[in-house]
């Protein structure tokens, strides 16, 4: 009874247990920042390596998507449980940024490079807490940078990104008797309206600057600003920070549109214009499309982050 009880606390601490200071098991330096790896349960070694291997490499896709990872210490806590995937990751930043999630016993290397859950919850470090009814900003733009992070670091291929924003931004869209993203808390406007939210943004700002700039040049701003999980900011801070790093006013033109109004978007004619097409089970680029170069430039290879220390 008492090992039970044990085990039941050391489950309860992993996943809702305030940061404390700790003997971790890991110790990762990756782009300015140390990640402290705490596992529920000592792993066999070859497990332990490949979770070793999926934070760094989930670390770095970070990394290169806003030039370093977003806070200075994250305590990491990996719990176990039986069979494969990766599964209820949470992240908090009250007292200390610190993440938590679930890996299968039996997970394989190609289990972790599959996963996307891990560098979702990095990004959310990368972004100050909002007021409850703007969730669908944190959550949107860790579900549309997370990929795109990825594909930079060479972890996924293009197709893959477009592909998936093909199948998952029709949840985002508004339904009927919806309102607008401060007003529509549902998964699908929570998760996939924000990251629609983040596409168009994208697109406008790389519209009006040439290409020269993207949405990525206003999230590095916010977090030069200490925009991270660990700090509290209105959204309004957040737009006019990354508003003036792009010199564009997109993000808050953008939000005043689709804040309280539910918003149509022609997404077959966005991926015409963007020359994105799924043929089949696969997706063909058309280069000679209106807007082909700002969808290459969205997903393009970028200079690989630094190596754990």
């Amino acid at each position: 009874m008492m090992r039970l009880a044990a085990c039941f606390f050391v489950m309860m601490w992993l996943a809702f247990g305030p940061r404390v200071i700790a003997q971790s098991d890991e110790h990762l330096e990756i782009g300015g920042g140390k990640i402290e790896v705490v596992f529920g349960a000592s792993p066999l070694e070859p497990l332990r390596k490949l979770v070793l291997h999926w934070v760094t490499s989930s670390a770095r896709a970070v990394t290169v998507y806003y030039e370093k990872f977003p806070v200075t210490d994250v305590q990491l806590r990996v719990q176990f449980y039986d069979g494969r995937g990766v599964r209820s990751g949470h992240t908090f930043g009250e007292n200390g940024a610190v993440i938590t999630i679930s890996v299968g016993r039996s997970n394989t290397a190609t289990d972790f490079a599959d996963d996307w859950m891990l560098t979702h919850e990095m990004v959310h470090l990368a972004f100050p807490s909002v007021a409850a009814e703007h969730h669908w900003i944190e959550e949107g733009s860790a579900t549309y940078v997370e990929p795109i992070a990825r594909c930079r670091n060479g972890d996924l291929k293009p197709e893959k990104v477009w592909g998936d924003l093909i199948d998952g931004l029709p949840q985002g869209l508004p339904k009927a008797n919806d309102r607008g993203l401060d007003f529509t808390p549902t998964w699908g406007r929570t998760y996939w309206g924000g990251a629609l939210f983040c596409l168009l943004a994208d697109i406008e700002i790389r519209k009006r600057t040439g290409n020269q700039k993207g949405l990525e040049n206003a999230l590095r701003a916010i977090l030069r600003a200490d925009g991270t999980i660990e700090s509290e900011w209105p959204l309004s801070r957040a737009l006019e920070v990354g508003d003036r790093a792009t010199g564009v006013p997109v993000l808050r033109e953008l939000y005043e549109k689709m804040k309280a109004t539910p918003t149509p978007i022609d997404l077959k004619g966005l991926w015409k214009e963007l020359g994105v097409e799924r043929i089949g089970s696969k997706i063909e680029f058309n280069d000679d499309a209106p807007f082909a170069k700002i969808r290459a430039a969205i997903t393009a290879s970028s200079t690989p982050a630094p190596k754990s220390g």
